[in-house]
């Protein structure tokens, strides 16, 4: 299994690099960074095919890990994809501001910074090629949960993108805090359900061998939503754009888990 497991890895992060690369490139001639949040999200859908369709192991269960993959991860590449082209030609404030702090260094660094974004992208894969790894003939406890959290976690973050979406297309909501639908119980409901996508997989990929160690992924992504590039600059921002109305908003409503607001 180990030899298997490396030659898959390996391939697939040769080709996470060469599609970095491009992605890079292409950057630089649109002149927007953003589009590698598109790429790197609807990258996991080709990473998760290969891996079910070159492994060895039981042939429903490669079937179901590249149709979870494949479902969430096209979902939100297209949902970004319509976001990015929505604001294009102007880049996202995250990636401007990088460019700002990087100076005269900042395509190379940008460059790297893609990179790493292919890498965390093949890190984070794991637990498919593992589960495509899988000769186990029956689904274990641990994946049919995993399938469960899996659907409510795709209608949920598919819901609050959604009722997101519509109140910003009210040109009547403009520069209002949105607190529709599940924005009423959380401020991040679509990072919350993000975050139990990650949940899901590592579920589904308890059931083969060493997939305990996935525990990482979910773990992984709650400091990055939690810490780092999810919640922590969203609010920054929203804060500036919306001021007090924002700062309301914090207090009544439960950063992450959607929960009942406090009045």
């Amino acid at each position: 299994m180990l030899g298997e497991f490396l030659i898959l890895f390996c391939s697939a992060f040769l080709a996470a690099f060469c599609l970095m690369a491009v992605t890079f490139a292409f950057s630089q001639k649109i002149h927007n960074a953003g589009i590698v949040d598109v790429v790197w999200s609807a990258g996991f859908a080709p990473v998760a095919l290969y891996f079910a369709f070159a492994g060895s192991g039981e042939p429903l269960r490669r079937a179901m890990i590249a149709t979870m993959v494949g479902l969430w991860s096209l979902r939100l590449g297209g949902h970004l994809f319509i976001r990015v082209k929505g604001h294009h030609p102007q880049e996202d404030r995250r990636y401007s501001q990088l460019r700002q702090e990087w100076g005269a260094k900042a395509n190379r660094k940008m460059f790297w910074f893609f990179q790493l974004q292919g890498a965390l992208l093949m890190v984070l894969s794991i637990p498919f090629l593992l589960a495509s790894l899988n000769p186990r003939p029956t689904l274990s406890w641990g994946e049919w949960l995993g399938l469960v959290v899996w659907g409510v976690a795709l209608i949920g973050e598919s819901a609050a993108d959604d009722q997101l979406k519509k109140f910003k297309a009210n040109p009547a909501n403009r520069g209002k805090v949105c607190q529709a639908g599940l924005w009423q119980y959380s401020r991040h409901p679509n990072y919350f359900f993000e975050w139990l996508i990650w949940v899901a997989f590592f579920l589904f990929a308890s059931g083969s061998q060493w997939g305990w160690i996935t525990i990482y992924c979910p773990a992984l992504m709650l400091f990055f939503l939690l810490r780092v590039t999810g919640i922590p600059m969203t609010e920054e921002l929203a804060v500036k754009t919306k001021g007090e109305a924002y700062r309301e908003y914090q207090r009544t409503t439960n950063a992450f888990v959607p929960w009942f607001r406090d009045k």
